[in-house]
């Protein structure tokens, strides 16, 4: 892969190390300066000239300084004469701001679109997009990729008694997201009926399906508060369930959101390392349980720098690993 270039910005340098040991390269050089008034600088420490660059970064807190981070590397390396710009983007921030939910309110998820284009990326690849349609806010290649197959190897080799086992949607609009997981597990599925009064707050009403002296297993996409999340954890036990797990793809975890998490019903909760998780964090919690996605981006690359399909990649979730051939 003489040709291909990966390099890391802030947001997940331990993922990049990871990513470049799979695909038996370095991570390429890079310098990223903030100066005393906030602006940023991005310099490449190496020629990019005619090569593929592929640039990591998650949109996480500080969500603007790395959306800024990312879009001045684009601009450096279109400048430097790369042939192709890939911005891999883990956690899309302000995902969530896909529609106008409110009169006089912006469609930010389209901006951001616009700007990555603007600046000259080529393709971007993320995990679990909020909502799946935000492709379309993109006039160039966009690969969605799914955690759900990586959720269900994990489950399916926990130990659970999947007889027993209920897969479970915090909401009406994550059905598709559960009934994939219980499509591996094997499993039914439930639905938490609730409704949101305000943003990051959650009334949960109602159970739809079965869950009494189940274990249950709520995917959702996202974890930011932990309010919502475990107001629909506490329904599930209220009906009667058992052990409580959770599985999601991106754990923002703002404010007190792990400190609820340890003082509430959830058992275990799996998330990817799409956002980092500081050491600090580590040492507050005995519930969150990260699994990596440096594999299956390595793999990803690999395909889209030797024009060989993306979707080959899930055979590392179905014991079909040499499917997935790395240059």
């Amino acid at each position: 892969m003489k040709d291909v270039k990966v390099f890391s910005l802030t947001s997940n340098v331990e993922l990049v190390n990871e990513i470049c040991g799979y695909l038996n390269c370095e991570p390429g050089k890079v310098s990223i300066k903030h100066f005393a008034d906030g602006e940023t600088l991005v310099e490449f420490g190496e020629s990019v000239r005619g090569k593929q660059v592929y640039l990591i970064q998650s949109t996480c807190k500080p969500v603007n300084e790395r959306l800024m981070e990312l879009l001045i590397a684009i601009d450096a390396a279109k400048r430097s004469s790369a042939t192709d710009i890939v911005c891999i983007i883990p956690y899309f921030g302000y995902a969530r701001q896909d529609r106008k939910a409110q009169p006089r309110q912006p469609i930010t998820a389209r901006l951001v679109a616009d700007l990555l284009h603007t600046a000259g990326a080529n393709r971007v690849v993320a995990i679990d997009l909020h909502a799946p349609q935000i492709q379309g806010f993109f006039s160039f290649p966009v690969d969605d990729l799914s955690s759900v197959p990586m959720m269900g190897h994990y489950f399916l080799h926990k130990g659970l008694d999947l007889e027993n086992t209920v897969v479970v949607s915090p909401d009406h609009g994550g059905t598709t997201r559960a009934r994939n997981l219980a499509n591996i597990l094997g499993t039914p599925i439930a639905i938490v009926d609730k409704r949101r009064p305000r943003p990051n707050v959650c009334e949960a009403k109602n159970v739809i399906g079965d869950v009494n002296g189940k274990d249950v297993i709520v995917i959702d996409d996202i974890c930011d508060t932990g309010g919502s999340l475990i107001a629909s954890c506490q329904i599930l036990k209220d009906f009667g369930a058992k052990n409580v797990y959770v599985c999601l793809a991106h754990g923002v975890f703002s404010g007190e959101a792990i400190e609820k998490i340890e003082n509430s019903v959830i058992h275990e909760l799996v998330c990817t390392n799409s956002i980092p998780l500081s050491e600090e964090a580590k040492a507050r919690t005995t519930k969150i349980k990260q699994l990596s996605i440096g594999k299956m981006l390595s793999k990803l690359i690999a395909a889209i720098s030797t024009h060989t399909p993306v979707s080959e990649i899930y055979g590392l979730f179905t014991g079909e690993e040499d499917n997935c051939k790395c240059a």
